[in-house]
């Protein structure tokens, strides 16, 4: 029998390679076979969220210079009085490394009642944005900035120094939550974990670093109160971190 079979068996790989056949093309005959197992029952995902507050400590502020003039030449060059005035100031204030013109703009203005929308006269905007600023020193910098000209305050952000650190401790909390998570639902069915099989960071944003407060914006020729230093409340910065972690669980 045993003879019988192993004969059938290799008349039937003859045959399949092409052997006592010659129209046929030989096909290799597989020297390994593999099995893949798609049972997925031995493993579970979750995923685990944890949110951290911080106070921050640090502040951005993009400050915005705004002049308008009867010529393009005169307006830029009030802008550009008011704006060295400006970045002299931040520079007194121990800022200097710090400063950065991010966005300036000329445009003429329009008298959009006339035939011809005739032009009478120019405006120019010039953003400022001053970086790492301590929270404590961020109220002084803001009226003196006005003083020396500034006219409108664009945003102010705030972060916190220790932002990194935070995260990271977010990170391990949410790593723990999903563990915690994924005990639960074993156990539901009678199961234990054997160990963390791959884990995805789902959440980093370098952006929500930052805090934004309110804009805040003046006209020309419009006046912001300066005679004591404006009070800054930054609150608390939300570090929020989320997980995808795979499980693998015991027969």
């Amino acid at each position: 029998l045993t003879a019988g079979l192993t004969a059938a068996v290799l008349g039937s790989a003859l045959a399949a390679s092409g052997c006592g056949a010659g129209t046929q093309t030989a096909v290799p005959f597989p020297e390994t076979i593999q099995v893949q197992n798609a049972d997925n029952s031995n493993t579970i995902t979750v995923t685990g969220t944890e949110e951290v507050k911080i106070t921050p400590d640090m502040a951005r502020i993009t400050y915005s210079i705004y002049t308008r003039a009867a010529t393009a030449s005169a307006c830029q060059e009030a802008n550009s009085l008011d704006l060295n005035k400006a970045i002299e100031t931040l520079k007194g204030l121990g800022e200097e490394t710090s400063i950065k013109t991010t966005a300036y703009g000329l445009q003429p203005i329009h008298n959009w009642n006339s035939d011809n929308r005739e032009i009478t006269g120019y405006e120019m905007t010039t953003s400022l944005t001053v970086s790492d600023i301590p929270v404590d020193q961020a109220g002084a910098i803001i009226s003196q900035s006005v003083e020396a000209g500034v006219n409108g305050i664009e945003s102010v952000d705030y972060f916190s120094s220790n932002y990194d650190a935070t995260y990271q401790e977010a990170l391990e909390k949410a790593v723990a939550a999903a563990q915690t998570k994924a005990e639960t639902i074993a156990q539901a069915g009678g199961r234990t974990l054997s160990g963390i099989l791959h884990v995805e960071e789902q959440s980093y944003n370098p952006a929500a670093r930052y805090s934004n407060s309110d804009t805040l914006t003046y006209g020309a020729g419009a006046k912001m109160e300066s005679a004591a230093d404006m009070a800054v409340m930054p609150g608390q910065l939300s570090v929020k971190a989320t997980v995808t972690v795979d499980f693998g669980m015991n027969p």
